[in-house]
């Protein structure tokens, strides 16, 4: 009986997922914790141990491979408490009842409960919620460019102390039967360090102690990162699927590719590619000397990304036959679920589309979707102010450039902010380009701390002097504006009960397409002042890759979303003619001659 819920709970920010599958895997629900910062792990143990009576001891940054005893450490204790609470539901009826109240009436689980609930007897139903209730996974989350280098003594260490090989050989250690997310595209130095744990090789029954899931962002890349992966004899168990801007987070722009015709393509070819990375990872099993399945392993295809209602919910699950949904932004209004701070959640409700936005705040260099007016926006004014930009960079994660240093450093700290203005002082601009290239140095945020502070605020943890909280929901946001129960955002996603989200919310398809026509508004003002032959080339197929979006998606819509079709049909009119009026600009650009 697979078939329980048909979402999951995608990791969010640093810090608010941290602590969720404690929260909801007891009821079957999925979720994924980030492993960015063992620092906050580590607090977060030590609190968590002295609320639960469980013994502690500190894991300090002195003793060696620190990083993955404390992520080891941390997950642990995150199973044995969630299998506690998951043992205590099975053992009250009330409880019993909320777990299948909570399902979609068309899971499996719920159905074969019913049955059995209206002819066994006590012992007979112990026996049966035994063998059958099944707890959410706990996944963990490992972005693959977030792989600092260290050092122990002024002397670098080796690969497998980078940030992301440590948070993944934590990950492998820990008691955990469950998959690793791996995030912000393909690092073929760290899916190489896969190969070095037998943990993600299939036994002689073709099961896997652990596995591997794929965040992409079309098929291409699916097939490009299977294929590299199962040449190492690892299996990706599931691509997960994310718009390119209708999401929280970094925002990882696709060249005009939109959600609708990605999914379409996986659709048509989900087939193809299980045959085609089976048949490569036989290969490489056998030359290991490898245990090898008689099939091919299990694999789901997910999609997330600004899903709002149960409408379009079901619509993945059934025209594009997806295995779940990820719903991400709405969960930090439940407090059940997330760790957010009190304020934020109350800012997060209020907010409306104008309050989102695109940011450059990220020190990765990538797009950030962004809360305005958030309590670490306010303090990082207050600083620049003060004549203080850029933060003390207390955890370091982030650092990136080599420009100032032999050493990386972070764009968002001050040691950068202040070299980066004195180097601008001496360039002589006029005033409106320094202000503008000041801004753009003084943007940079350190999420490190801002998307761990909710957490440590909520669980009355000191924190350091950087106290401001970051927050990066998807422009879903806006159209959810009050506090919700856990219960209640179930019924919602299954359709249970009358809508939480604003009834003049755009179709989640729409909204996306109409993300990518400002995002490509502001690709091309940019490219104005540099416009090279290859821009001009990107720029054309950009539109072109839009334009054809459009065409699949006024077909798409006469068969579904008979609540707003009309609605629909007026949208992608208004888009196409936003579309040509952008087509006409890039023809009458100049091009710079290099």
């Amino acid at each position: 009986m697979s078939k329980t819920h048909t979402f999951h709970i995608p990791v969010m920010g640093i810090a608010y997922t941290i602590d969720t599958p404690l929260k909801v895997a007891k009821y079957g629900v999925d979720s994924v914790i980030s492993l960015v910062d063992d620092i906050l792990l580590e607090k977060l143990r030590e609190s968590f141990s002295d609320k639960f009576n469980l013994p502690f001891q500190e894991i300090s940054t002195k003793i060696e491979d620190f990083r993955a005893k404390r992520i080891t450490a941390y997950l642990d204790m995150i199973q044995d408490l969630t299998v506690e609470s998951f043992d205590a539901i099975k053992k009250s009826g009330n409880a019993i009842k909320k777990y299948f109240n909570m399902l979609p009436d068309s899971a499996e689980l719920k159905q074969a409960y019913q049955k059995m609930a209206s002819k066994a007897n006590q012992t007979e139903m112990k026996l049966w919620l035994d063998e059958h209730l099944q707890m959410g996974n706990i996944d963990v989350n490992i972005m693959t460019k977030v792989d600092k280098e260290n050092y122990l003594n002024g002397e670098k260490l080796t690969s497998e102390y980078n940030d992301a090989h440590a948070a993944l050989r934590g990950f492998t250690k820990s008691k955990l039967h469950a998959s690793v997310v791996l995030s912000a595209g393909m690092s073929p130095r760290l899916y190489s360090y896969l190969e070095h744990f037998d943990v993600f090789y299939p036994n002689e029954n073709g099961e896997l102690t652990k596995k591997v899931i794929l965040k992409v962002s079309d098929y291409r890349s699916a097939l490009i990162q299977g294929k590299f992966l199962a040449k190492k004899g690892i299996w990706v168990s599931e691509y997960r699927i994310e718009s390119g801007l209708n999401c929280g987070g970094h925002a990882f722009a696709t060249d005009g590719f939109l959600m609708g015709p990605i999914l379409e393509e996986f659709r048509l070819n989900r087939n193809a590619l299980i045959e085609n990375v089976h048949t490569i990872l036989v290969q490489a099993l056998e030359n290991k000397g490898k245990a090898i399945p008689n099939k091919p392993l299990p694999l789901k295809i997910t999609a997330q990304g600004g899903v709002g209602t149960a409408e379009e919910h079901n619509f993945l699950l059934n025209h594009y036959k997806m295995d779940k949904v990820g719903w991400g932004s709405p969960f930090l209004l439940v407090p059940e679920a997330t760790e957010v701070d009190e304020a934020t959640r109350a800012q997060l409700a209020k907010a409306k589309e104008k309050d989102l936005y695109l940011s450059g705040i990220s020190p990765l260099g990538v797009p950030f979707n962004s809360l305005k007016d958030s309590s670490k926006q306010l303090e990082k004014q207050a600083l620049i102010a003060q004549g203080k930009p850029g933060s003390s960079c207390p955890k370091q994660y982030l650092v990136s450039t080599k420009e100032f240093s032999e050493r990386p450093i972070c764009t968002a700290s001050r040691q950068y902010q202040r070299l980066k203005l004195k180097e601008l002082d001496s360039l002589s601009l006029d005033q409106e380009s320094h202000n503008k290239a000041a801004f753009l140095i003084t943007e940079k945020e350190c999420i490190c701390t801002g998307l761990s502070n909710a957490a440590l605020n909520n669980n009355n943890i000191a924190g350091k002097d950087e106290k401001g909280i970051t927050v990066c929901p998807g422009p879903n946001m806006a159209y959810f504006s009050k506090m919700i129960s856990f219960k209640d955002m179930l019924a919602h996603i299954y359709g249970k009960v009358e809508t939480l989200i604003d009834t003049n919310r755009p179709n989640f398809l729409i909204k996306e397409l109409n993300l990518y026509l400002n995002y490509f508004k502001k690709t091309i003002a940019d490219s104005k002042a540099n416009n090279t032959k290859k821009q001009q080339k990107y720029l054309e197929k950009f539109a072109k890759n839009l334009d054809a979006g459009i065409m699949y998606y006024q077909e798409l819509f006469e068969s579904f979303f008979e609540s707003s079709s009309a609605q629909i049909v007026v949208a992608l009119e208004e888009s196409k003619s936003v579309l040509t009026e952008l087509q006409k600009e890039i023809e009458t650009m100049q091009l710079i001659v290099v």
